[in-house]
Formats: structure tokens, C-alpha cells, sequence
């Protein structure tokens, strides 16, 4: 199954929530073969990179966020986690990797224990070259508006919101994957 077959087996009708992750997913998927256009010496692999992009918000159907049309029960910190399930279930064990951990700029084992967060008490870091630029990319693209992206200033002020650990490692990144 190519990464389009996998959208449509978990969402087999064309609605405003498809519609939301197909312009959210895009716009990601973009961003970051951009950044990895302009890093050559980190040996991305670039299909891995789209295909990943793309399914990294996979499990946003299982929850529960009416403001982007998400009518499941879940709370939506675990939407990461949900689609790695998801994901590992059709055999992609690599592209379940990013979704679990792309959310913020990764969520640490304490984090996640200090925050009383619904997710297993374990480290869900991004730790390759893909993962992090998946994850980066990510925050510049919210779903209430896929089609507009943020500034590095903007992103950093949401981030701001969950600690300043986030931020930290945001920067890390800008310094790395900007020109």
C-alpha cells in the first residue's frame, strides 16, 4: 500500500476531517523535503520523508477535537500514539515511529509523567534525521488553518504554551535545518 491507500483504508469517505489532514499533511510533507532539500550532507531519505509526512497525523480520527471535525473518544495528545498503532498494524513500523513522536517537539518519559499526560510512561523523542525534520516542519502548520504557515516566531510561542524544553529543542532544529 502506498501512503494514499493507507489515508483511504482509515478514511474511506471524502469529508471536511480528510480534507483537513490531506492540506495539513501536504503542507508538512513539503515543508520538510524542502528543509531536506537544502541539507544533502544528512542523508535523508526522501521517500521515506514524504510517505512519513504524510501519515504522521494519521490517528487524529480517533479523537476527539470537534474543531477540526475529529468525533472520536480520544483526547488528542493521542493522536500520535493512535496512528503508530494504526500504522503498525498494516506493517510500518518506521512511519509509526514518527507519528508517535512528533507531537510538540517530542514528549519526554518525565514530561509526560509530570503533565499526568494519557499516554504511556516512555520517552516518544524524535531521534533520526527524519523523524526531527518531520516533527519541525510540522510546527509551522496548525490544522484549524492548514493553509497558512507560521513564522519561526509564532511557532515558537505556541511551543512556548507546553514549556520551555520545547522551544529549546525547536531552536536547536531551526539552527540546524535553516540556511
Amino acid at each position: 500500500m502506498d501512503f494514499l491507500q493507507v489515508i483511504n483504508h482509515f478514511y474511506p469517505e471524502d469529508n471536511e476531517l480528510k480534507h483537513i489532514l490531506l492540506t495539513h499533511s501536504e503542507a508538512v510533507a513539503n515543508k520538510a523535503l524542502a528543509i531536506a532539500s537544502l541539507h544533502p550532507e544528512l542523508h535523508i531519505d526522501l521517500t521515506f520523508l514524504r510517505e512519513a509526512a504524510m501519515l504522521h497525523d494519521i490517528g487524529i480520527i480517533e479523537c476527539d477535537a470537534p474543531g477540526i471535525f475529529c468525533f472520536g473518544t480520544q483526547p488528542y495528545i493521542c493522536h500520535g500514539r493512535i496512528g503508530a498503532e494504526m500504522l503498525r498494524k498494516l506493517g510500518y513500523p518506521l512511519h509509526a515511529r514518527v507519528c508517535e513522536r512528533h507531537t510538540g517537539t517530542g514528549l519526554s518519559k518525565e514530561d509526560i509523567i509530570k503533565r499526568n499526560l494519557p499516554l504511556p510512561h516512555q520517552d516518544f523523542m524524535p531521534e533520526t534525521w527524519e523523524e526531527q525534520v518531520i516533527c519541525y516542519a510540522d510546527k509551522f502548520f496548525s490544522k484549524t488553518h492548514p493553509d497558512r504557515e507560521k513564522t519561526i516566531e509564532q511557532a515558537e510561542r505556541s511551543l512556548a504554551k507546553f514549556g520551555e524544553e520545547g522551544v529549546i529543542r525547536f531552536r536547536h532544529w531551526t539552527s540546524i535545518f535553516s540556511v
